[in-house]
């Protein structure tokens, strides 16, 4: 099976910032509530300066948790997101924790579309989109087809292979 564009690392990163940066948040607020109430009690001498810097480092702990955390995350969904035309129809495997197996006969595809988002474009990046009969998805980032991340090259390849497949699929008698 084949692999995303290795640019489609930073795709994913980027994609996945503002969410690791809530976790961080919220997980950073419990660690600096914590470690401040610690440091109140123990420092008796009135001292208040020593709280910027611990908030300087609060800070730099929030920045290093989401940054980190979101190019893990994006690392292992790329190495994990996996694509292949066979004999069958297309097939797909993602995820990190659940794995999703989709096979889309071709006889099933009704158009496909190359999208280039602004992240995208400046990575030289495309997302193909599979739409197929009988799949509705309430935006076309949940489709059952979906590969985001590919060169452009191969997003515009596998667009063309996959028309011809489905033209010959439905020219065959039963």
């Amino acid at each position: 099976m084949k692999q995303l564009d290795p640019k489609a690392v930073w795709l994913f990163t980027l994609k996945l910032l503002p969410l690791f940066a809530i976790f961080a948040w919220f997980a950073g607020s419990i660690i600096t509530m914590g470690a401040v109430t610690f440091f109140v009690s123990m420092n008796t001498q009135g001292d208040p300066t020593w709280i910027f810097g611990f908030l300087g480092s609060s800070f730099f702990f929030w920045i290093v948790l989401t940054v980190g955390g979101a190019y893990c995350w994006a690392r292992l969904s790329y190495h994990y997101y996996r694509y292949e035309l066979t004999e069958q129809g297309f097939k797909k495997e993602s995820g990190v924790i659940w794995k999703r197996y989709v096979t889309i006969p071709y006889d099933r595809i009704q158009n496909v579309d190359i999208y280039r988002g602004i992240i995208a474009r400046i990575l030289g990046l495309s997302d193909l989109q599979i739409q197929t009969a009988g799949y509705s998805a309430p935006n076309a980032a949940m489709s059952e087809g979906r590969l985001p991340g590919l060169s452009q090259s191969d997003a515009e390849l596998i667009r063309d292979e996959l028309i011809n497949r489905t033209q010959r699929s439905r020219h065959q008698g039963l």
